[in-house]
């Protein structure tokens, strides 16, 4: 019976219709689980292949029709075909035919195809786009007519089909996620500075000063040795130049001209004022990307940060903003664990000027910092007074206790995360 040509044929054609409906399935998953920035990066390779199948993914309307039509026609021809076969070869056992096509159509036409279309998505979506392509020609009326129907049943929802492209577009917050869930394909310490870059958009120039209790500079009212010291020990390229406050800048100095300078001030002239740089401003609401941009565009690298009103709030450098991206090393992490003492019960103890963003990047932690940039201010802001004696209060999942006080200031805090 298997040696009647007709048998043979129906069989063959079975075979080959089978093939075309694990084609479809195989190429349907591909296309929408292709990564489509892996496929812009292979069309800049001159891959043709991939900027086809980009052109396709732009009206996944028009691909997805014609990948259903080939489908649902190459299934429905071996199911008819199956039906014949099974009337004029096996009794009319139509059921049996089904069940078994349905198996076939499941392992080899469905599953299987679609599993290694999963595995290698831009790989099928590549190879399969030529004959997609040609397809989409083929069945035009009929994607025109099903693609009709569709929008109107779209509308009813308020949706449209060429918004699918939107979807491409992510978010910082989906970027971050992104770059989290990207492995072992970005190093670690590349995804953390990616991360930080990407956060940088919400931070400004406040958020990472050197408050002016904390500024290092050159106070040209005390000894040499004292401006020489400060000199050799700096981390920074530049220091401030003033008279005995910060206030009275007189400029900036630069440590390539340390030794003229030090040479002119140590026989008390004026002269070291020519060797000074202009002091440069920023204001404290400034976003610390454009401030960036700023310092770049203005070959500065560091500036005094003043309020609305003019009065200077701390200072800021380019080496900050580099910190903020790159993170704390070495030495810095040194100093971090210096101001942050871990206790055994798990809390910190450390002062009130500390800040509370690098308290949070330290240990991961989300104490509150929209407000208040310290701890002392963030206390301050709860009570909405200024602390008067040692207390213990709770902010959030934060338990902040007070043990020392200096001149309306906390000199000593214990914190803990409950």
């Amino acid at each position: 019976m298997l040696e009647d040509p007709s048998l043979i044929f129906l069989f063959s054609s079975l075979i080959l219709l089978l093939i075309l409906s694990g084609f479809f399935s195989g190429s349907e998953t591909g296309m929408m689980a292709a990564n489509k920035i892996k496929l812009r990066n292979l069309s800049k390779k001159s891959k043709t292949s991939a900027k086809r199948a980009l052109d396709l993914l732009k009206r996944p309307d028009q691909l997805l029709s014609a990948i259903l039509v080939g489908n649902n026609f190459a299934n429905i021809l071996a199911s008819a075909i199956v039906t014949i076969i099974m009337i004029d070869y096996f009794g009319g056992n139509v059921l049996l035919g089904s069940v078994i096509l349905t198996i076939v159509i499941l392992i080899f036409s469905e599953i299987t195809p679609k599993t290694m279309a999963t595995i290698k998505p831009e790989s099928f979506a590549t190879r399969s786009s030529f004959i997609l392509n040609i397809l989409i020609y083929i069945f035009k009326p009929i994607i025109f007519f099903t693609n009709f129907l569709s929008r109107l049943i779209l509308k009813l929802f308020k949706l449209n089909a060429r918004d699918a492209s939107l979807n491409e577009n992510l978010n910082t917050e989906e970027l971050k996620t992104l770059l989290e869930e990207s492995g072992e394909l970005i190093p670690k310490q590349y995804r953390k500075m990616l991360s930080s870059v990407l956060g940088m958009e919400e931070l400004v120039v406040e958020d990472i000063m050197i408050p002016t209790s904390e500024i290092i500079g050159i106070n040209i009212n005390e000894d040499y040795g004292n401006a020489t010291k400060i000199i050799e020990s700096t981390e920074y390229t530049r220091l401030p130049v003033y008279k005995d406050t910060i206030d009275n800048m007189i400029g900036v100095l630069h440590l390539k001209d340390s030794h003229s300078f030090l040479e002119s001030f140590s026989k008390k002239n004026q002269d070291y004022k020519k060797i000074l740089q202009k002091t440069y401003f920023v204001s404290q609401s400034t976003l610390l990307m454009k401030q960036l941009r700023e310092f770049l565009s203005s070959n500065q690298s560091l500036g005094l940060v003043v309020d609305e009103y003019g009065e200077i709030e701390g200072l800021i450098s380019v080496e900050d903003i580099f910190k903020e991206i790159t993170g704390t090393f070495g030495g810095d992490r040194d100093e971090l664990e210096k101001e942050f003492i871990k206790l055994k019960d798990g809390s910190i103890l450390t002062d009130g000027n500390s800040k509370i963003r690098e308290l949070n990047n330290y240990l991961s932690w989300a104490i509150p910092e929209d407000n208040a940039k310290t701890i002392n201010g963030l206390i301050t802001e709860y009570l909405d007074q200024i602390p008067q004696a040692n207390l213990c209060i709770q902010i959030e999942n934060y338990r902040f206790e007070v043990l020392e006080l200096d001149e309306n200031l906390i000199s000593k805090i214990k914190i803990v995360k409950i």
